[in-house]
């Protein structure tokens, strides 16, 4: 069993290695503007606070194809109870997590997403984002 759950972990790391290309994310981004539903809504606390701002857009370029849908386990967009253990865990593990990767029990989670090119300060945006929609 823990191999079942090992191998579809790293499989579903390798499938989401692409998810945070500049390509993907293009297309992604262009798809998400065509389905409106297919994207997260803009909020009033995002649009007002700038930091939450660029972690909506990490958000929407990157995180959005695992996060909206839940793939390989990721917790989704305003779900509290997906969520609330792993903030409970603290800011710095949800960091560490997104930025360094993580297999857990319930999935996986690429480093930066799968996407290389985010700074430290885009994922730490990103995640401070996804947070703010379940506090």
């Amino acid at each position: 069993m823990k191999k079942k759950v090992l191998v579809l972990a790293l499989l579903s790391l390798v499938t989401l290695a692409a998810c945070g290309k500049k390509e993907a994310a293009a297309e992604g981004t262009a798809q998400a503007a065509a389905t409106p539903a297919a994207a997260p809504a803009a909020t009033t606390t995002a649009a007002a606070d700038p930091a939450l701002k660029a972690g909506e857009d990490v958000f929407k370029k990157t995180c959005v194809m695992c996060h909206q849908t839940g793939a390989a386990g990721a917790p989704m967009l305003g779900n509290k109870g997906d969520w609330q253990a792993r903030v409970a865990q603290g800011k710095d593990t949800l960091y560490k997590h997104a930025l360094e990767g993580f297999t857990g029990e319930k999935g996986a989670m690429p480093a930066r997403g799968g996407n290389s090119a985010l700074s430290d300060a885009d994922v730490k945006a990103a995640v401070d984002f996804m947070v703010s929609k379940v506090s």
